[in-house]
């Protein structure tokens, strides 16, 4: 099969979404309690590289509404995290391009230090080289602990350039290489943008990694994360109270159970906490300035919801 960009499918309903307690045929709409903050997301800030042309997050060399956040105000909600003795295990950092962060690897000597396991999400380019020598240098201190996982939107270079730009691929190859041969954990996150059923996805990974000698299983969903694409103007089902016993889906394997991001809002005093990884500007996700202060339920009120956590199965977490 020829793999290429789906076509363009129904505009959302601009019924739905509105209300966050109801959907638009009025019945309750769904909700998910935090069970146990498992992860905590550092977004790093939007500042990136690269322009991709359907970034979530919108990041760009350009887009600063989240602003960098420093050493110091990640290192307090990992102080609450010991003072108030949350379950949390894993750490993840997020941009934007987490490697333009100038705090980035105080940051991750910090959550590494504290014993948790820490996931950085990158594309392996420029701004991750340079801090080549540091990387090395936690390698060497905390081994398998630190996980890089590298987007690549597809294993053939055209189809990854279409999203990421021209002369993206060979960076990213060239940093995925310098990963591999100095052993750190590694993780490829692809997309299934593409007009292409997911098992073709995987051998086409799985065929790229061995021509490369990169030793990741791509019928491993831990070692190759394949992200349903998030297009807030597309169609999608809302999701209600009763749709958990429909779909069969507990709301406890939602990311928004086990998870939550703080973010930096450009001109703002002190950071915030979020939702999750997906939703950093949409004020009905924030919840406050303390982990504490986001211990309730989200409302799934907003079409990442459905299509990426529900019905995707999705989850930006290595656990």
């Amino acid at each position: 099969m020829t793999a290429t960009t789906a076509p363009r499918a129904k505009p959302l309903d601009p019924a739905k979404f509105r209300n966050p307690d109801v959907t638009a045929k009025g019945e309750r709409r769904a909700s998910v309690a935090l069970r146990a903050l498992r992860t905590l997301w550092f977004n790093t800030g939007t500042l990136c590289n690269l322009t991709c042309r359907n970034c979530y997050i919108e990041s760009s060399p350009a887009n600063d509404r989240l602003e960098y956040l420093t050493a110091a105000e990640a290192r307090g909600y990992l102080d609450e995290i010991a003072v108030d003795g949350l379950p949390t295990e894993e750490i993840g950092f997020t941009g934007g391009e987490p490697f333009m962060n100038p705090d980035i690897v105080a940051m991750l000597d910090d959550a590494l230090g504290r014993g948790f396991r820490v996931l950085v999400l990158t594309n392996a380019m420029k701004p991750m080289m340079k801090r080549a020598a540091e990387l090395l240098t936690l390698r060497e201190r905390f081994a398998e602990r630190l996980a890089i996982r590298v987007s690549l939107d597809h294993y053939a270079p055209a189809l990854h350039q279409i999203e990421r730009g021209p002369r993206s691929w060979q960076p990213a190859l060239d940093g995925i290489d310098w990963l591999v041969r100095h052993g750190f954990t590694l993780h490829i996150a692809g997309r299934t943008v593409w007009n292409e059923d997911e098992a073709s996805l995987r051998q086409g990974y799985a065929r790229m990694f061995a021509e490369r000698g990169i030793p990741l299983d791509a019928a491993n969903p831990a070692h190759l994360v394949l992200f349903p694409e998030m297009d807030a103007d597309v169609d999608v089902p809302e999701i209600t109270a009763a749709c958990w016993g429909i779909l069969h889906r507990s709301p406890d394997a939602m990311m928004c159970a086990s998870s939550r991001m703080v973010v930096k809002r450009r001109g703002t005093e002190r950071p915030a906490v979020v939702a999750c990884t997906l939703l950093p500007y949409d004020p009905q996700f924030e919840f406050g300035a303390t982990l504490a202060e986001a211990a309730g339920a989200t409302k799934l009120n907003h079409p990442h919801c459905a299509r990426f956590c529900v019905l995707g199965g999705a989850s930006c977490s290595a656990g």
